[in-house]
């Protein structure tokens, strides 16, 4: 009997483990959405700088970094929702310290959707080095962490 008790109180620990690691709420934190916000903003930044003819622009150099809030001061900065503020700080091509606000749309599966300001970022295209009207990569763009 004591060996059906233990297989039995081994098979709940296990499927109450399991049911707490499918909670995904939790995953989504202001430490994570940022950690994987400014590298991704950074590489698409980078991909639209190379299609203005900006080849000097690196990660490096533009010293990319986010700070991000949910919904304000008496909200907890963590779960999925539509009320993600993120403002992203770098260096533009020119050295210039830039600022931009980004909307993001963060769902439970822990991927997002950003939406940037054109005052700084550009339109939704841009004119490349030959002439041609081109998605604008840091637009409006999605990642996950």
């Amino acid at each position: 009997m004591s060996a059906l008790r233990t297989v039995t109180t081994a098979v709940l620990g296990v499927a109450a483990l399991g049911g707490l690691s499918a909670c995904g709420s939790a995953d989504v934190t202001k430490a994570r959405v940022e950690a994987s916000l400014t590298p991704t903003f950074t590489n698409l930044y980078l991909q639209q700088q190379q299609l203005l003819g900006h080849p000097q622009v690196t990660a490096a150099s533009m010293q990319a970094s986010s700070s991000c809030d949910r919904g304000g001061p008496n909200v907890a900065d963590t779960g999925a929702g539509r009320d993600w503020i993120c403002m992203i700080t770098w260096n533009d091509d020119t050295g210039t310290s830039q600022e931009g606000k980004f909307e993001l749309q963060v769902h439970s599966s822990s991927c997002w959707t950003a939406n940037g300001p054109a005052k700084t970022i550009g339109s939704f295209t841009v004119t490349d080095t030959t002439g041609r009207e081109v998605l604008n990569p840091v637009s409006a763009f999605d990642g996950c962490f």
